[in-house]
């Protein structure tokens, strides 16, 4: 049996972005955002077809995302973010809730929302993975979010126009 492929493509050419961006740690976002901006003009997306909405924290970014996804505008969208662990449980409840609330953002909606949200115990962390040691997080995101926005084109796509009757189809 031959079993169907489907993927995702790597060229940002024709396709809308929204990125939100916590201004909280924007010493790490703004590397964060510079990379996954870098990683859709690497891959042919237009400016034009790039919009950036800065929020306060990581803890906004679920609803601003949800409310542009929303509009129908973005093929996917890039939630960027850094949470560094301090001497209180803030931090847990800060990511906890920040990645449920993106992870239900993009299941309600259907567009896909990547998460590029640093969740870390220390500041070396963070820098290192806005750019030193451990890549860029941000640059893997914009890849990422190329990639899901073909795939839930072809998805979607992909799908029966109708139910049918419930019979497997034949070849």
């Amino acid at each position: 049996m031959q079993t169907g492929k489907i993927e995702g493509g790597l060229s940002g050419a024709g396709l809308r972005f929204g990125i939100v961006v916590s201004r909280f740690n924007s010493f790490i976002t703004e590397r964060l955002l510079a990379a996954a901006v870098d990683a859709l003009e690497r891959a042919g997306a237009a400016g034009k077809n790039v919009d950036v909405v800065r929020v306060p924290g990581s803890f906004e970014l679920p609803l601003t995302a949800k409310k542009l996804a929303a509009t129908g505008k973005y093929d996917a969208l890039i939630a960027i973010g850094c949470v560094i662990r301090g001497e209180t449980s803030h931090y847990d409840y800060v990511c906890s809730e920040t990645a449920r609330g993106l992870q239900l953002a993009q299941m309600d909606t259907g567009v896909p929302i990547m998460f590029c949200v640093l969740t870390c115990d220390t500041l070396e962390q963070a820098i290192d993975r806005a750019g030193l040691k451990g890549g860029n997080k941000g640059f893997e995101a914009g890849l990422a979010a190329i990639e899901m926005a073909h795939l839930s084109r072809k998805i979607s796509g992909a799908a029966p126009k109708s139910a049918g009757s419930g019979k497997p189809r034949r070849k």
